[in-house]
């Protein structure tokens, strides 16, 4: 078995939806991400989300394709979830439904001081919103 001389790093997310272009700017207007780029050909985008990219492909546009449920709001979610640091997390919630989002999980603080909250985004993704670990 070969040795890898680094660790792997996370690079990117994909997440396969029906329309690339309408999930681009569902993130920008409900969580204020900015929009890195939009292929020509509308079936592959990225946001500005740090040192990890969260990319949208057409579901279509995948060699995996019929291998996975399709992502809609109306079926259950996905056994996956974005995960958002925010400052105020009360906020970023209230401008998630303001936008669309729907609600799962109203803001909480947990035991260890952590404030998070969860919604749904257009395609039917969890996205977990909170504030940093420390």
């Amino acid at each position: 078995m070969r040795r890898m001389t680094t660790a792997p790093k996370l690079a990117y997310a994909i997440l396969y939806v029906p329309a690339v272009e309408a999930s681009l700017s569902f993130y920008e207007r409900a969580f204020g991400l900015s929009r890195r780029m939009l292929h020509e050909s509308g079936l592959y985008g990225e946001l500005e989300t740090g040192a990890t990219t969260l990319a949208f492909a057409d579901e279509t546009f995948t060699p995996t394709r019929g291998a996975f449920a399709l992502n809609r709001s109306t079926n259950p979610a996905a056994g996956a979830e974005v995960g958002l640091v925010v400052d105020d997390v009360a906020a970023a919630f209230a401008r998630a439904l303001e936008s669309g989002a729907t609600p799962v999980v109203e803001p909480v603080t947990k035991p260890w001081g952590q404030t998070v909250a969860y919604v749904r985004d257009l395609n039917g993704f969890f996205v977990e919103l909170c504030t940093s670990m420390g």
